[in-house]
């Protein structure tokens, strides 16, 4: 397989071939887009096909023009195919560094999430300790006023369980949940089994290297 110098977008740009006097129209312009490129390629393609079955003529003028512009379309897919090959190199580029660029950045949210607890549950120690500290010298104060800040309480009531195991039935709330076997599915329809509300679905996957 060929290897392919990556190219800038910006950069690929193909000449134009030298135009035909008659036939189908080989001086496409190189626009540049990914997607432009492959529709020049498949006019292109049909181009040819269409010259091609002029060479059956038994009229020798027809045939020695039909060859003429099928020489001229063969170059003119040949230069759209090396512009569609560095424009697809490029495109490969530029998702490899996108999805380098992402895991960078899910590495530096995991990192971040991770201070961002450490972070907190140091200052949740810290808080422990200062009303541990403030409730002792006042066990009846439910607010300490600062120079600049202010520590208030509030009064609620939580439901704390020992064990579960030891509370009656009528004190536990039942939960079902039921989903998709998939892996049984799968194999009951390679198998040849009709399955309602199921189908086996085959999925080509691409991986740039």
């Amino acid at each position: 397989m060929a290897v392919l110098t990556p190219i800038p977008a910006a950069s690929v740009a193909v000449p134009a071939p030298e135009a035909i006097t008659a036939g189908p129209s080989c001086t496409l312009q190189r626009s540049g887009s990914f997607w432009q490129l492959g529709i020049e390629a498949q006019e292109l393609t049909n181009a040819i096909g269409q010259l091609a079955e002029q060479l059956e003529t038994d009229d020798d003028d027809s045939r020695a023009q039909a060859l003429g512009e099928l020489e001229a379309a063969l170059l003119a897919e040949e230069g759209n195919k090396t512009a569609l090959a560095a424009k697809a190199d490029a495109t490969c580029w530029v998702i490899e560094h996108l999805r380098g660029q992402a895991a960078y950045r899910q590495q530096q949210a995991k990192r971040l999430t991770e201070l961002s607890r450490s972070d907190a549950s140091r200052a949740d120690a810290l808080e422990d300790s200062l009303v541990l500290v403030l409730t002792r010298l006042q066990p009846t104060a439910t607010r300490f006023s600062f120079p600049n800040h202010e520590l208030s309480s509030r009064k609620s009531q939580a439901v704390e369980i020992d064990d579960e195991d030891a509370l009656p039935s009528e004190w536990l709330a039942l939960k079902t949940t039921s989903q998709p076997d998939k892996a049984a599915i799968k194999e009951a329809l390679k198998a040849g089994q009709l399955i309602p509300g199921a189908q086996l679905i085959s999925r080509r996957s691409w991986r740039i290297h």
